[in-house]
């Protein structure tokens, strides 16, 4: 029987790229809300409740009260919020994290879809730590980068003339107060005791991102060709994630552009080091509206349905 997928949520910004995504699969059936009961509770329960897959693209309230409503025990979650991304029972969407993960995923009835700034990091961080690499305890600072598109559709409203929101502009930077809600996400899942320090920027570009994690490698005792080695050493045979070749002590790309990746479920990992080898730079690349979410949850969906070897490449068609 063809696998019914119902998106909660799918008006906005992450829930319509899914729908992109997914259309035109023949190999599933998309259900959807009557437009003019798209708020109606009832409406929802029973999409929720006859769907194989339920996706939420919902405020975390929302998505939390969504889950309460499913009553199927048949029905899986896939959540696209951040609502539980370190909560106990769930499943962390992110299927090259660890050799466990994609089985993990696949037996789960309920899945957690990563956060953009989030992905960036951890897909840095974890196969370090897990490595011995990095000490679970080390103090980290990390940096990101984001295309508008990543602040929801009010900010994508504000860049596009259609409205006002104090995070418009050529480049802003926020969470000022040192506190964001992927810190605690980067730390369970990046092999981490402590959140990173974190301070994210969104510049007036439509979507892209870069994550940028700088480390001093004296203290740590290690290179950064070791750094390189592990990270490709994880990754090897991965299709979504590349480790950038690093010849000569440092990637071929010089500059890095946020946009390079859009529309795809591509991720870009590189390391950079100092003429002297006393620091390096990690960084990743990714369409935030991609494997940082939209694409990630298509993956995701395919991972939890045993169909990710269809070779679907969980991008944007052309034209959309």
């Amino acid at each position: 029987m063809t696998p019914r997928i119902f998106i909660d949520g799918e008006a906005g910004t992450t829930g319509l790229q899914i729908r992109a995504r997914l259309e035109g699969r023949e190999d599933l059936d998309l259900l959807r809300i009557d437009p003019a009961r798209r708020k109606d509770p009832e409406a929802r329960r029973e999409l929720l409740n006859s769907a194989d897959v339920a996706i939420l693209c919902l405020h975390d309230d929302v998505a939390r009260e969504a889950v309460t409503m499913i009553e199927n025990p048949a029905t899986r979650v896939l959540d696209a919020s951040s609502a539980h991304r370190t909560a106990e029972g769930w499943a962390y969407g992110f299927p090259e994290l660890t050799r466990q993960s994609r089985e993990e995923i696949r037996a789960a009835r309920l899945v957690s879809n990563p956060g953009c700034y989030a992905t960036g990091a951890i897909a840095l961080l974890r196969p370090l730590a897990d490595a011995g690499l990095l000490p679970p305890d080390l103090p980290l600072s990390v940096q990101g980068f984001s295309g508008y598109s990543g602040g929801g559709r009010a900010l994508v409203d504000a860049h596009e003339g259609r409205g006002e929101h104090p995070m418009a502009g050529p480049f802003k930077s926020y969470a000022l107060s040192l506190t964001h809600k992927h810190q605690p996400e980067m730390a369970r899942h990046g092999g981490l005791t402590q959140p990173p320090l974190f301070t994210p920027h969104v510049g007036g570009w439509r979507q892209g991102m870069l994550v940028q994690i700088p480390l001093h490698l004296r203290p740590l005792g290690v290179t950064a060709a070791q750094l390189h080695e592990a990270l490709t050493d994880h990754y090897a045979g991965e299709r979504f994630v590349r480790v950038m070749p690093f010849e000569h002590g440092q990637p071929a790309e010089a500059i890095l552009d946020p946009q390079v990746l859009n529309g795809t479920n591509e991720l870009e990992l590189f390391v950079y080091a100092s003429p002297g080898g006393d620091h390096a730079l990690l960084v990743s690349r990714l369409d935030n509206l991609g494997k940082g979410a939209s694409g990630a949850a298509v993956q995701n969906l395919d991972v939890m349905l045993g169909l990710e070897g269809a070779g679907h490449s969980y991008g944007v068609p052309e034209g959309v």
